[in-house]
């Protein structure tokens, strides 16, 4: 597994032009853990939502969520520019 010195070493081997596309994928990456992570904690909920007798959600009702929460980040990437 590499360090972060020779990673480091590596990105500034690289030329300029290519930095964005670094940070974009460290992006990605991050975006993707913290996706991974709200998924464990829904997950690790589940039975005692179940227990309490919630009512199981559709896709639908989740495919809005999903939405709410993209068009709430585009929102706020749009009002920090």
């Amino acid at each position: 597994m590499p360090t972060a010195q020779a990673l480091m070493e590596k990105i500034r081997a690289l030329p300029p032009e290519r930095l964005s596309e670094v940070e974009d994928f460290v992006d990605f990456l991050a975006s993707k853990t913290r996706r991974l992570a709200a998924l464990d904690r829904l997950l690790a909920i589940a039975p005692a939502l179940e227990a309490a007798g919630a009512s199981p959600i559709t896709e639908e009702e989740v495919q809005a969520e999903v939405d709410a929460a993209r068009a709430e980040q585009r929102r706020r990437g749009a009002r920090s520019d």
